[in-house]
């Protein structure tokens, strides 16, 4: 199997892991999962130079949103995977260790503290929510189960 190939691997386990994380805080502790039909909106929004808004609830809807945000979220953890096996080498996928790995993951919350969140109206890091550090928290959180994910991935490959 090429490298480019168990790498999108790796970064699609990283996701489903991160989804079950999801549904799992969902059912036991009642914590909402994520909007993919926001982050759909979100995306389509770029196409016509809107990067950031002041409230995502009230920009135009699309068609399809939430197709276009589960797309656009199993495509970043695909990205995700390809960019950590470029940095990393690919001698990482024959033995890979949890350390590097998690490292990377939680460095990738960068993207949704200043680049999504405020492009839907949060925030930088979740500023504007009424409780932005358990926000963070649940974040840093949720992308160490993406680490221990793409781990595990590698790990079964």
């Amino acid at each position: 199997m090429s490298n480019l190939l168990l790498a999108t691997a790796v970064g699609i386990g990283g996701t489903v892991f991160m989804d079950l994380w999801s549904v799992l805080l969902n059912r036991v502790f009642a914590i909402a999962p994520p909007n993919w039909g926001l982050v759909g909106r979100w995306v389509f929004h770029l196409k016509h130079g809107v990067v950031f808004h002041s409230d995502i609830q009230i920009a135009q809807e699309t068609a399809g949103e939430t197709r276009i945000g589960w797309a656009f979220h199993y495509g970043v953890g695909i990205i995700y995977g390809v960019v950590f096996i470029a940095l990393i080498g690919a001698d990482w996928l024959r033995d890979p260790s949890f350390l590097p790995v998690w490292v990377f993951s939680v460095a990738t919350i960068a993207a949704g503290w200043f680049l999504l969140h405020p492009g839907l109206g949060l925030g930088i890091a979740l500023s504007k929510t009424p409780n932005p550090h358990f926000g963070r928290a649940m974040g840093l959180l949720g992308h160490t189960v993406f680490g221990l994910g793409m781990w595990c991935t590698a790990l079964l490959l």
